[in-house]
């Protein structure tokens, strides 16, 4: 079986600096309250947030998918609102104290859904995919806090265009399959497919040193309160999509032995 890669923003990184900007205005114009500023410890607080409710929302359709109830409804039209929800925070940032939490919530029914398709396919593939997730998050987070990987603009421009060049593959792969009969290559098991899946887990790995910038920067310039949400939600953002591919991966391998 094959599901697209998504990561709904495609990203929070190309957005990133509109976002800021537009904060910047909203500071200058005085709207906000100057002593509510953007934190690390509320941002973290606010990942947190949305990660509880992402696996409480995941846990629903995950219920209802072991219990014999049609996840399809729940799973595609929560990936479909969430990525609206993404696209107009990317815009309008300063909703982001709205928009993440109800993104969290939509995204959870589609992972909840997923997560329960493979583990029925691949016992055990779930567990090991959350792993593989933690274990990069950890490992991308260290990096970056000692730097020993530093964010450069050229470092950012490498990122987003590879970013959008596996969008932008993904989207035509899918409009071809649709009209065409035409089996894209990263579909089935392999070594063309395995060897694309391993690229994009590097690629989006590689997007979360980009939002551990968007984060800190935006704790020094001292942005405004609402900025803990967008920076928390395209954390999450990128570690769904991590998951993801993770799971991609890892059915591939099981679906070879």
């Amino acid at each position: 079986m094959a599901f697209n890669s998504k990561n709904p923003f495609l990203s929070n990184k190309r957005f990133s600096s509109n976002a800021v900007s537009r904060a910047e205005e909203v500071h200058e114009a005085k709207i906000i309250d100057y002593n509510q500023e953007m934190t690390l410890s509320g941002t973290i607080n606010k990942t947190a947030i949305l990660f509880l409710i992402l696996c409480g929302a995941a846990m629903v359709t995950w219920w209802m998918a072991f219990n014999g109830i049609n996840i399809m409804l729940p799973a595609i039209g929560g990936a479909i609102v969430g990525f609206v929800l993404v696209l107009i925070s990317a815009f309008k940032p300063q909703l982001s104290p709205y928009l993440a939490p109800g993104y969290a919530l939509f995204e959870g029914l589609f992972i909840g859904g997923i997560s329960a398709i493979f583990e029925a396919m691949y016992p055990g593939i779930v567990i090991n995919a959350v792993g593989a997730t933690l274990v990069t998050f950890l490992v991308c987070l260290g990096l970056y806090k000692f730097k020993i990987v530093k964010v450069t603009e050229q470092f950012k421009s490498v990122v987003i265009a590879a970013t959008l060049a596996i969008a932008t593959y993904y989207l035509i792969s899918w409009i071809a399959s649709l009209i065409f009969n035409f089996t894209p290559v990263h579909y089935g098991n392999g070594m063309m497919s395995i060897g694309i899946s391993v690229f994009v887990i590097i690629v989006a790995a590689l997007n979360l040193f980009l939002d551990f910038d968007l984060i800190e920067k935006g704790v020094q310039e001292k942005m405004p309160k609402f900025m803990e949400w967008y920076g928390a939600m395209g954390l999450m953002i990128t570690l769904v999509w991590l998951y993801i591919e993770f799971l991609r991966l890892l059915s591939k391998l099981a679906s070879n032995k």
